[in-house]
């Protein structure tokens, strides 16, 4: 008999999922049984543990089931129930996005220290809203950087760029539900590619899902105050090291910086160089390993106050810098 044959509590239908992920060795198997079980519930921890002799119906234990098998598969638990939360906000992923992990939350972090310290360096109010800063996401994804971004400084621009059109179609969907759309245009290229050689008053280029042109039309307007970017940044020669649930699932355009995962940062900081304003700030994720191979770009005489931040594991994970 299968489990959804036989009607079931709660508890019981936690309690079988949570040993199915076991056994398949699942990491985090506990939260990941919960998470499911809550999606299909339409429910929220709280209830779970209130009610642990609910009845579960039939419909919903084969559905709940039916994802923990490919939950023990290999599938993320993101990918099956659509979402994930990052800096306390909940976004949409799907196969064609890497799924935020809270580490990139430091980029937010550095990014808004670094604004406000230069706002006090300049004798500016105190009150960071963002208004007149223009800003760049190279490679958005979900979108998860930007959104946070829009959302901390009400009054910001945001320029969010990648590569793919897929990627770029989520991250509008997670825009438009946190209702910030109107602050944040996205850009289909490569890295900061769309921006270069546009200096002349009235150059014009495509917006994703804008219905008119492009409002960027001077090479003032071109210049920001902050890019930031968490750029794919693991290795080829990585790739049989990672979990399944990465390397078989989130998209190699994502995840893959090259064969030794750090190749896309130098172009990314040439580019970054010549459109920042003076003053203005670099925030880079970095790769495990990536610090050795990325600090020495930043040796060059545009970028001064160059600082790493670690992880909460000790890793350096954010590389910040500002343009001379």
């Amino acid at each position: 008999m299968s489990n959804s044959e036989s009607q079931i509590d709660v508890r019981t239908a936690l309690k079988q999922g949570l040993a199915q992920l076991r056994e398949a060795h699942v990491p985090s198997f506990t939260l990941a049984a919960e998470l499911l079980l809550l999606h299909v519930l339409g429910r929220d921890r709280t209830w779970l543990y209130a009610h642990p002799e609910e009845q579960v119906s039939a419909a919903d234990a084969e559905r709940y089931f039916a994802l923990i098998a490919r939950r023990a598969n290999g599938e993320p638990t993101q990918h099956l129930t659509g979402k994930q939360e990052f800096w306390g906000l909940e976004f949409e992923v799907t196969p064609d996005v890497l799924i935020p992990r809270p580490e990139t939350e430091h980029v937010i972090e550095v990014a808004l220290d670094r604004l406000a310290v230069r706002e006090r360096r300049a004798g500016r109010k105190q009150t960071l809203t963002g208004e007149g800063f223009q800003i760049a996401d190279v490679g958005t994804g979900s979108g998860c950087i930007a959104i946070a971004l829009a959302k901390e400084l009400p009054a910001v621009t945001i320029w969010a760029t990648d590569i793919s059109s897929a990627a770029l179609a989520v991250a509008q969907r997670n825009a438009k539900r946190h209702c910030v759309s109107d602050r944040i245009h996205f850009v289909e290229c490569n890295l900061l590619d769309a921006f270069l050689d546009r200096g002349a008053i009235g150059a014009e280029f495509s917006v994703v899902g804008a219905p008119h042109k492009s409002p960027v039309t001077s090479h003032q307007s071109l210049l920001f105050d902050l890019i930031a970017s968490n750029p794919p940044y693991i290795g080829r020669r990585e790739a049989a090291m990672l979990m399944r649930e990465v390397r078989d699932h989130e998209p190699e355009i994502a995840l893959y910086g090259g064969e030794d995962g750090y190749e896309l940062y130098g172009n990314l900081i040439v580019q970054a160089a010549s459109h920042l304003k003076p003053r203005g700030v670099l925030v880079l994720e970095l790769g495990h390993n990536s610090l050795p191979a990325v600090r020495p770009l930043l040796d060059a005489p545009d970028w001064t106050n160059v600082g790493v931040t670690n992880d909460l594991a000790g890793i350096p994970r954010v590389l910040a810098a500002e343009q001379l």
